[in-house]
């Protein structure tokens, strides 16, 4: 009964969540094999990608712990909030598009190599999402190879090796470099705001971009020459 007993007294280090788990290898292996196939150029029918994700996450839902959920506080709130304000994101940046796919094909566009469209999109990631920030640079790639940004024009320009490298220039600036500030990518006031919640310190937002700068710029530097300098 003494605290020392209560100290001593613990459970087994285990890890919760098996049917969460295989939920999300399953998306990542729906993601993975819809982008190779279409690669190999036997893309999968419309909408079969998506269908199997939706299929997977309802599964998860319905055969996961109603427990688990309820211990880490999961409501759709976030998700509809998410949801719906991507949802005008892309219905209003479709002219936008358009616009930068024709801009880009004039003599006057300034990007055309990987080490440039790596830099630009990712200061552009740091302060916005990275799904729109990256749709709209490879509207602009698409542009520069004369491919109209309808359909699945970037599957179209994966085939092709130079716009290849393009598209991984734009994907790593996108995703990277949203880790610069907390609003670089939705997670991070996510985690922010957790921490916060469980009494862990925060740095603020300037003091989080000394913090990420000092870290990853190196290393940012480091990828574009290893990777896309051209």
């Amino acid at each position: 009964g003494s605290q020392h007993e209560e100290v001593l007294i613990h459970e087994p280090l285990r890890i919760q969540g098996g049917v969460e788990m295989m939920v999300l290898l399953g998306i990542i292996l729906t993601i993975v094999g819809a982008g190779r196939a279409a690669a190999a150029g036997q893309p999968w029918a419309q909408n079969v990608r998506e269908l199997l994700i939706v299929l997977l996450a309802l599964f998860g839902y319905f055969a996961g712990s109603g427990e688990r959920r309820a211990k880490n506080v999961f409501t759709f709130s976030p998700i509809i909030e998410v949801a719906v304000l991507f949802a005008a994101i892309f219905v209003t940046m479709t002219p936008v598009l358009e616009m930068l796919n024709a801009w880009a094909q004039q003599p006057a566009f300034a990007l055309s190599t990987p080490v440039q469209f790596f830099w630009t999109t990712g200061a552009l990631s740091s302060v916005l999402d990275n799904a729109p920030t990256y749709l709209a640079f490879a509207a602009s790639a698409a542009g520069l190879h004369g491919v109209a940004p309808h359909g699945p024009y970037i599957g179209t320009l994966a085939l092709d090796p130079r716009a290849a490298q393009l598209l991984a220039a734009i994907s790593t600036g996108a995703v990277f470099m949203g880790a610069n500030t907390y609003i670089g990518n939705a997670p991070n006031f996510m985690v922010k705001a957790i921490a916060e919640e469980n009494g862990v310190k925060m740095p603020s937002f300037f003091g989080y971009i000394v913090y990420s700068l000092g870290i990853l710029l190196p290393l940012f530097v480091l990828v574009s020459l290893v990777f896309f300098r051209s």
